[in-house]
């Protein structure tokens, strides 16, 4: 398979991962309860009751094969870790570092941009201002008026906008390689099944082979 099919089939073993700890996690999977109703404490010639509670899944009672289930899991995603893992080491590319570095030039180049959208501009603002002066009785109190407000850009903005092309450029060059690598460089690794079975199709297969052993 190839990494980009490999990181996929890593996600699959997670969710199968979730689904079967989600089976152990439920009480009523791996016990079971029987309630006696002691009847014939009441009236000796009746007969004790005894019911038992229903499981909530068809895995109740599978607990054990459950559990190698999820031990199995585990050791396929040890094993996929580090085919992928020696899969990118034989890269020039260093993957894990560039696909960090591509998110913040990404970032940047959008911060960027934004400095570029800001213009020179100048606005009356209505009451804006204060001042003091003194009243006919000689007293010094407080005046609104209006003011001007001027905002001027305080950096180059051929130069941020040609950082943010630049950016942008490095950026989608990378996104292309890991691409590539996603889709050309091979995994050493076999999957025990389809990455499209389901986790009912995938579990039950297990415990029959299981069972068969």
């Amino acid at each position: 398979m190839n990494m980009k099919d490999a990181f996929r089939f890593q996600n699959k073993l997670k969710a199968l991962m979730c689904e079967a700890t989600a089976i152990l996690q439920d009480r009523r999977n791996i016990v079971k309860v029987k309630t006696t109703h002691l009847r014939s404490k009441v009236m000796s010639d009746t007969q004790d009751a005894v019911v038992e509670e229903a499981a909530p899944s068809e895995y109740a009672g599978h607990a054990n094969e459950v559990a190698a289930f999820l031990m199995s899991l585990l050791e396929e995603r040890e094993k996929l870790c580090r085919a992928i893992h020696a899969a990118k080491n034989a890269l020039d590319l260093d993957m894990d570092s560039e696909v960090g570095l591509n998110r913040q030039r990404q970032e940047l180049a959008e911060v960027f941009r934004h400095m570029t959208m800001l213009r020179n501009s100048e606005k009356t603002i209505t009451g804006g201002g204060s001042g003091f002066r003194f009243n006919g009785e000689g007293n010094q109190v407080s005046y609104r008026c209006d003011a001007t407000q001027v905002t001027t850009i305080d950096f180059d903005r051929n130069k941020i906008r040609g950082m943010a092309t630049a950016l942008s450029k490095r950026a989608d060059e990378i996104s292309m390689s890991l691409d590539k690598c996603l889709v050309n460089t091979g995994v050493s690794y076999e999957p025990p099944f389809d990455m499209n079975d389901s986790f009912e199709d995938i579990l039950s297969d297990f415990i029959e082979k299981s069972t068969a052993a």
